[in-house]
């Protein structure tokens, strides 16, 4: 069986288990998926569920964000942990979108990768949630589904994310990766794991 045999066939168990894949993120719009995401480094999205809504109270856009310092922002998100830092770039990013881009979140890569806080999956997660960009955004759970699946040899995301294109058709990514996500949580966990009771590694999984 080929990579591109055996990606068709854990989608088609994906598509069955999730039919349906809602954003894990509590958000409302572009700039507040924004804000989340960069919330949500080294965080769960359970946390940054709870705390998201304590932020938007006071401030859910840019200009708002503006208003507020650096210190009032970290206080709130500090359950979030990182805070010292997050706090930092959610007012930087915040600035550079109204002075920069007349206050909307840009529609690009390399402009919401130039924004402080924001790395290549975070800018991936916002194309393709916001925007509907074809992306594919490889979280910890992904890197590790895709080498124990035998998509990639799990050196390193950025080779897991061009392995698992080069599998999956291009209009399946945005959807695929919330699957994976979901399936990583619910059946496939980074410890614990049994890989004889899972859908997917039972069948599909590289044998150590």
């Amino acid at each position: 069986m080929t990579r591109k045999q055996k990606a068709a066939e854990i989608a088609r168990i994906l598509d069955q288990l999730y039919p349906e894949t809602p954003i894990p993120l509590q958000h409302k719009d572009p700039y507040t998926l924004l804000v989340a995401v960069v919330l949500s480094a080294q965080c769960t999205d359970e946390r940054v569920n709870q705390i998201t809504p304590l932020l938007f109270a006071q401030a859910d856009t840019p200009p708002a964000m503006m208003q507020l310092s650096i210190d009032e922002i970290r206080e709130i998100i500090k359950p979030c942990g990182l805070s010292p830092s997050k706090s930092k770039a959610i007012w930087n990013l915040s600035k550079i979108i109204v002075e920069q881009h007349e206050g909307e979140v840009p529609q690009s890569f390399t402009e919401l990768e130039a924004l402080p806080g924001v790395g290549h999956k975070t800018a991936s997660v916002v194309m393709s949630q916001a925007f509907g960009v074809p992306a594919f955004p490889v979280d910890t759970h992904i890197h590790r589904l895709a080498a124990r699946w035998g998509l990639s040899d799990g050196k390193n995301v950025e080779k897991t994310e061009r392995d698992l294109k080069a599998v999956f058709p291009e209009s399946t990514w945005n959807k695929l990766h919330l699957q994976i996500i979901y399936f990583g949580r619910q059946y496939c966990p980074a410890r614990g794991h049994n890989p004889d009771a899972c859908p997917i590694c039972s069948k599909y999984g590289v044998k150590s």
